[in-house]
């Protein structure tokens, strides 16, 4: 089993548990902070509504059933979607969405190397 760290996210009331390759695990919490640091920069009406990265942790026992870990690859995918459909025309948006895609290309890298 490949070294895996955890990334807690909060949105609201509600955390998210997302699952990361450790070398990875550090640029999903920096890129989250870049995030929501620029999110207030944009002008489109309709932001994506961002957690926050809260915690990291390399071992992460859930105990409630309603709790599940969500994949780093499948977050980043989701992340890349609603940043690459805004309609933003006053801040550089490719800027944030070089970031979010660097970071998904290199997930995609390691999970296939992890599949071989």
């Amino acid at each position: 089993m490949p070294n895996m760290r955890y990334v807690i996210l909060q949105r609201s009331d509600k955390l998210q548990y997302i699952e990361m390759p450790a070398d990875y695990a550090y640029q999903l919490s920096a890129l989250n902070l870049r995030l929501n640091k620029e999110i207030s920069k944009l002008t489109v009406q309709d932001k994506p509504e961002l957690p926050l990265a809260v915690a990291e942790c390399d071992n992460l026992d859930l105990l409630q059933e309603t709790s599940h870990t969500i994949s780093g690859l499948d977050y980043i995918n989701e992340l890349e979607r609603n940043f690459s459909s805004l309609n933003e025309s006053n801040y550089p948006l490719i800027s944030l969405l070089t970031e979010i895609r660097a970071l998904q290309a290199q997930l995609e890298q390691w999970y296939e190397e992890e599949a071989v």
